[in-house]
């Protein structure tokens, strides 16, 4: 293949990525116009129509379908050889993009991110934050931090925290008022705070096991949050029971602001992983991630 060939090509993937000339144009370091006839000149070597142009849209037809079905693999390969070939160099550098919960992100992310980065500074990172489960390929992350539980059978997943742990928790002025519940089921008798899930909407099912047995409960009460450092808050303040992970709750419970319920109800789970797909080549950058947060480390 000619290497203007490979180019067209570039060119074309990237616009029908991006579904605009212009942010295309933006991204390549070209103009528009170069662009708009660099993408004519390959559909009329082909001799197809790849792109379907209208005044306000941009998409593919469908032999421009197939033909990014073809190439996004292969560029994906052409790049992972090239930061293969940059291995060699003396300072791992480049970009690392990542999805995470808050949580993740909190709690294991940015504490291997501060021992790291001061080490190497040609290394970037950019983190999204986000609650909901990312598709990392089509939003092109490069990894995703997630619970082991909940992540795809074709990705990698490296275990980068310890088993964790839901605490069902009161202050002690509520149990003295409404008494202190012994099963999932006395839920239904209490002023329980819920979670609404901020990227699905619903409300959280409190989770729950027992001897191999699973249970999930949808409780009830007056006060509905979606942030847990304010149902925190409101569970201190007496307003009434809380579910949510055990280190959200430690420092209170350490001090007696809170208390444990139904504890032998709430055991360990599997803990936070990095995910990404089996077929990525890692970059050196990416590789010394992966080591920074390894669990335990080596």
């Amino acid at each position: 293949m000619q290497r203007e060939h490979l180019s067209d090509l570039n060119a074309f993937l990237t616009v029908a990525e991006e579904g605009s000339f212009t942010r295309a144009a933006a991204k390549l370091g070209t103009s528009q116009s170069a662009l708009s006839q660099t993408v004519r000149r390959l559909e009329a070597r082909l001799g197809v129509r790849l792109l379907a142009r209208t005044t306000r849209s941009l998409s593919p037809t469908e032999a421009g379908e197939r033909l990014l079905a073809a190439l996004r693999p292969a560029m994906e390969d052409i790049a992972a050889g090239l930061a293969s070939a940059t291995a060699l160099r003396e300072k791992p550098s480049g970009t690392i993009r990542l999805t995470s919960s808050e949580h993740a992100a909190h709690t294991i992310l940015w504490p291997a991110l501060e021992r790291l980065l001061p080490q190497y500074p040609d290394i970037k990172v950019e983190v999204s934050v986000d609650s909901g489960f990312a598709d990392i390929v089509a939003e092109r992350f490069d990894a995703g931090i997630r619970l082991g539980e909940s992540i795809a059978k074709d990705m990698i997943a490296v275990r980068i925290g310890p088993d964790l742990c839901m605490a069902a928790v009161a202050s002690p002025a509520y149990l003295a008022r409404m008494g202190t519940p012994l099963t999932p089921h006395d839920l239904a008798q209490h002023d329980c705070i819920n979670l609404r899930q901020t990227t699905r909407g619903g409300l959280y099912a409190w989770e729950f096991e027992k001897d191999g047995r699973e249970l999930n409960v949808r409780v009830e009460g007056r006060l509905t949050l979606n942030n847990m450092g304010l149902i925190r808050k409101a569970a201190v303040a007496g307003m009434g029971l809380a579910m949510g992970m055990d280190d959200h709750m430690q420092r209170e419970i350490a001090s007696g602001q809170l208390v444990r319920v139904l504890e032998d109800w709430c055991p360990p789970f599997a803990g936070y992983h990095l995910y990404y797909p089996s077929r990525r080549q890692p970059s050196p950058a990416f590789s010394l991630l992966v080591e920074a947060l390894r669990h335990p480390p080596r």
